[in-house]
């Protein structure tokens, strides 16, 4: 059996490492950031991670911590969750404006939008790679190449772009479309 024959619609398989949505009939509703809390997650959206935002705000990373954990509690993200998942859930909720790209949207593979979709909602490695129905060993590479396929420097700036080009959301207008400017 490959990662590819896995059924991700059974109940065991939804279980293991799935990102409860909090956009989703029946979960508790988002609590609307505060304007402080809003100031710091558009910050992350940015692709600043906490310790640089304490240090661009004057902020203690104390509180900068703080604040994560608050923004983190109120759209639902499991604490230990890696901050493109928490950007991802942001964005969703648009509790944060949506930065908008003038780069072109890349032509992508199924299995690179599969991919995208794994990286946006998962943090462990082996639950990214059953998302993306890929083997464990293959997420790095599989990363790699959807960063250089986006122009993405990191993860994070990959699921701003994203969201940016409605690939994981509703496609804003000011956005660039696919082919256009080149």
């Amino acid at each position: 059996m490959t990662y590819k024959d896995i059924n991700l619609s059974t109940p065991s398989v939804r279980r293991i490492g799935a990102l409860p949505s909090p956009l989703t009939a029946g979960s508790p509703p988002i609590t609307p950031l505060k304007p402080t809390h809003q100031s710091i997650a558009q910050h992350l959206v940015n692709g600043l991670d906490p310790r640089n935002i304490a240090a661009e705000t004057g902020l203690s990373a104390n509180t900068i911590r703080q604040y994560v954990h608050e923004i983190r509690a109120s759209v639902h993200c499991p604490p230990r969750c890696k901050l493109p998942v928490l950007v991802h859930l942001l964005l969703s909720a648009q509790q944060v404006a949506l930065p908008t790209s003038d780069r072109p949207m890349p032509e992508l593979s199924p299995e690179q939008h599969q991919m995208l979709k794994a990286v946006a909602e998962h943090t462990a490695a082996r639950d990214i790679a059953l998302a993306a129905r890929i083997a464990p060993a293959d997420v790095r590479s599989a990363l790699v190449d959807l960063l250089d396929a986006t122009g993405a420097g990191d993860v994070t700036q990959l699921v701003v772009l994203a969201h940016a080009w409605g690939l994981l959301g509703a496609r804003p207008t000011s956005t660039v479309e696919r082919g256009a400017g080149r």
